[in-house]
């Protein structure tokens, strides 16, 4: 399964050819990531920083970067023009234009201001910089998509014979009913972007359909009725005990009028807790293949890596972004 979708996502990342930017450029990962980017034609790699500093950790740990733009961000034309529109767009919080200059030193805050001024179709940071950080600077400068008031995530999982979207797992951790629905929606059109098939999506809880009662329940229910109501296309059903969700048999049992039938392909947990530690466990005890996080709900494709991450996660991620 996992070779299959690397396949398919590949060749679907080569016919966009998106161009991407890399500001984390002093991680020799991310060198050897961009360098077989470059090669696999995934996408057109686009390094920003010191110029001078990346050469020469390219050549430390002898990387070729022939053919491959690198952009030093502190001696670029558009410095001053990003400045100028990071002022502008920040002005109101008190930011003066000497405090949007200091930004626009910063490779993450350049290389967003690159996306938003459309000179790359996307980014790809984390390896060195903080979650918090590449959230920080999609939300100031690249903005979120129209009709959504908060970005998530979601971690692609790959098992043997069956990949599901896992969200959210990186941003939120305690989304109320409106922000469940939002993460929801947000996973929903990621999917449709990687996958032809339907997406099924499944709320997740100690609950199924009622055989428990608690407090914490009502914002899992609300959030579906929500989604439901707002976009009804959506296959969608909660709240549900993971086994409910995705073991077709159990499903009969529990819940044998569900629209999802034990058949989820998108697995939505009421709160980070819950998210991060699914997808580990399903990383580590079931020997998974998680690709992610993956950031969703910006105007455009500003992605994150966590800073564990190999040179394969990187090339992986830079594909789904490049496809997205």
């Amino acid at each position: 399964m996992k070779k299959l979708f690397l396949k398919s996502l590949y060749a679907k990342a080569k016919k966009n050819c998106n161009r991407i930017v890399f500001p984390d450029a002093l991680d020799e990962r991310t060198l050897f990531a961009v360098k077989k980017i470059s090669k696999v034609k995934i996408a057109v790699p686009i390094l920003v920083g010191d110029k001078i500093q990346i050469q020469q950790l390219a050549k430390k740990h002898s990387i070729s970067l022939s053919g491959i733009e690198i952009v030093d961000n502190k001696l670029s034309p558009h410095f001053i023009s990003f400045a100028n529109t990071y002022y502008n767009l920040r002005k109101e919080k008190g930011i003066s234009l000497s405090d949007a200059k200091k930004k626009m030193e910063n490779p993450l805050y350049f290389a967003a201001m690159m996306v938003k001024k459309k000179f790359a179709d996307g980014g790809v940071c984390g390896s060195l910089s903080t979650t918090s950080d590449v959230v920080r600077a999609g939300i100031e400068i690249i903005g979120v998509e129209k009709n959504s008031s908060i970005m998530s995530s979601f971690f692609l999982v790959l098992l043997k014979e069956k990949i599901f979207l896992f969200s959210d797992c990186a941003v939120n951790p305690t989304p109320n009913e409106v922000q469940l629905s939002e993460i929801v929606v947000q996973s929903v059109n990621s999917f449709k972007k990687l996958f032809q098939k339907n997406p099924k999506v499944a709320m997740l809880s100690f609950s199924t359909k009622g055989s428990a009662k608690h407090s914490s329940l009502e914002k899992i229910i609300c959030a579906t009725e929500l989604v439901k109501k707002k976009f009804p296309k959506i296959i969608i059903d909660g709240e549900l005990q993971l086994d409910s969700a995705i073991v077709p048999e159990i499903a009969k049992r529990k819940c044998k009028n569900s629209s999802i039938k034990g058949d989820a392909n998108i697995l939505i947990f009421p709160d980070l807790n819950s998210g991060n530690i699914a997808y580990k466990l399903a990383e580590r005890m079931a020997n998974a293949t998680a690709i992610g996080p993956i950031l969703q709900g910006l105007s455009k494709p500003f992605f994150d890596l966590s800073r564990g991450c190999s040179v394969d996660d990187i090339v992986n991620v830079s594909a789904i972004n490049s496809v997205m």
